[in-house]
C-alpha cells in the first residue's frame, strides 16, 4: 500500500536549506497499521506531509513516495487533488484547526461527500448522520446543526475521523490524533480508529509519542531518530526484541507501575534534527556503545532478527544482551 524509498526532504529555513527528513525508508502493508514514534523533531509529521505532498513552498523532496503502486511526488495538480480526496485521509493533530470554524459540522461533512463522491445534499445529510453514528457521535441530527465551537475537542476529533472515512480512502495517516485530549477520551478515539480500520480493512499510518499507545494499536512499530527510521519491529515483539540503543532507551524511560524507583531513567543528552546530524550515526553522540566507526559512517537500516536496525553495532549489542 505504502513504500517510501530513501526520501530526503530539505526546507528553507532563514535562507538555507536544512534536511528534515534524510533517507528514509518505509513500507506499510494492505490492511497493516503501522506506528511512527519518536522525539519532537524526529520527523513524524514531516513523514506524513510528505505522503501527502503538504510541504512548504520551496520544500526540496527526492527519492520515490508510491501508495498503491502510484508516484504521489510526479502526481500533476489534479491528480494530487483527486488522491487527497479519496485515496488518503488525514487525521490531523487539532481539530480546531482542521475544521473551518464557521461552518457547521454537516456542511463539513457534507462537502467531502458533494464534492469527492458526488452525491445529493440529501443523501449527503442522510450519510453525514451515519457517519457520525459510526464514531460513536449520538442525536446526529443535532450534531450536524452545530459549530465547532459548541464540541468538545474528543467531539471534533470523532468529526474529523467521520470526514476522513466520508471520503472512502484505503489509506489513513492519523497525525497524533490524542495529543490535545484527555486520557479517557484518548482511549475512546483510539478504539474508534483501530475498530474501523479493522473493520474496513484499511491501512493505516499512526503517528504518536505514547509507544505503550502504538504497542497497542499497530502491528507493527517504526521508530525515527533524526529523520531516519533506526528500527523496525512487529508490535507484539518489541519489548523482547528490540536492538537500536535509541529504542531500548525509550522503553527504559518509560515509569512502571509494578516497579518504584527514585527516578525515571533517560537517555543522555538533547534528540538532534537530521540538519544538525553529522555524517555517521546521528545517535552517537548519545548512546553508550558508540565507537569512532559510528561517529566517521552513517549505518544503513538492514534486517536484523526479523526486523530491521540501523546500527554498525547491533550484533554486539545483541550479543552483550543475551550475555
Amino acid at each position: 500500500m505504502l513504500r517510501l524509498r530513501d526520501v530526503n526532504v530539505a526546507l528553507n529555513v532563514e535562507g538555507r536549506m536544512r534536511p528534515v527528513l534524510s533517507g528514509l525508508n518505509l513500507d506499510l502493508a494492505e490492511g497493516e497499521a503501522l506506528g511512527l514514534v519518536g522525539e519532537s523533531g524526529s520527523g513524524k509529521s514531516m513523514t506524513v506531509r510528505t505522503i501527502t505532498r503538504l510541504l512548504p513552498q520551496g520544500a526540496r523532496v527526492s527519492g520515490s513516495v508510491e501508495v498503491d503502486g502510484r508516484d504521489v511526488l510526479a502526481m500533476r495538480p489534479a491528480e494530487l487533488r483527486a488522491f487527497r480526496g479519496s485515496d488518503v485521509g488525514v487525521v490531523f493533530q487539532d481539530p480546531r484547526a482542521a475544521i473551518n470554524p464557521t461552518h457547521r459540522i454537516g456542511e463539513f461533512l457534507g462537502e467531502a461527500l458533494t464534492v469527492n463522491r458526488g452525491v445529493s445534499r440529501a443523501e449527503a445529510a442522510r450519510r453525514s448522520a451515519d457517519l457520525l453514528a459510526s464514531v460513536g457521535i449520538d442525536d446526529a441530527g443535532r450534531r450536524l446543526r452545530q459549530y465547532p465551537h459548541e464540541l468538545s475537542g474528543g467531539m471534533l476529533q470523532r468529526v474529523m475521523i467521520a470526514s476522513v472515512l466520508a471520503a472512502e480512502p484505503r489509506l489513513i495517516l492519523a497525525d497524533e490524533p490524542t495529543t490535545a485530549l484527555d486520557v479517557t477520551i484518548q482511549a475512546e478515539v483510539v478504539g474508534i480508529l483501530d475498530r474501523l480500520r479493522r473493520e474496513r480493512g484499511l491501512s493505516m499510518v499512526f503517528i504518536t509519542h505514547d509507544l505503550d499507545l502504538a504497542l497497542a494499536v499497530c502491528d507493527r512499530v517504526a521508530v525515527m531518530y533524526a529523520g531516519s527510521v533506526v528500527e523496525v519491529r512487529s508490535a507484539r515483539d518489541l519489548h523482547e526484541t528490540a536492538r537500536h540503543p535509541y529504542t531500548i532507551g525509550l522503553l527504559g524511560s518509560r515509569p512502571s507501575i509494578e516497579e518504584r524507583a527514585p527516578r525515571l531513567a533517560a537517555i543522555p543528552g538533547r534528540p538532534v534534527s537530521a540538519f544538525e546530524a553529522g555524517p555517521g550515526c546521528a545517535f552517537a553522540t548519545r548512546c553508550a556503545f558508540a565507537q569512532a566507526e559510528c561517529r566517521a559512517r552513517r549505518p544503513r537500516l538492514e534486517a536484523f532478527q526479523d526486523g530491521l536496525v540501523r546500527c554498525h553495532r547491533v550484533e554486539e549489542i545483541h550479543e552483550h544482551s543475551v550475555v
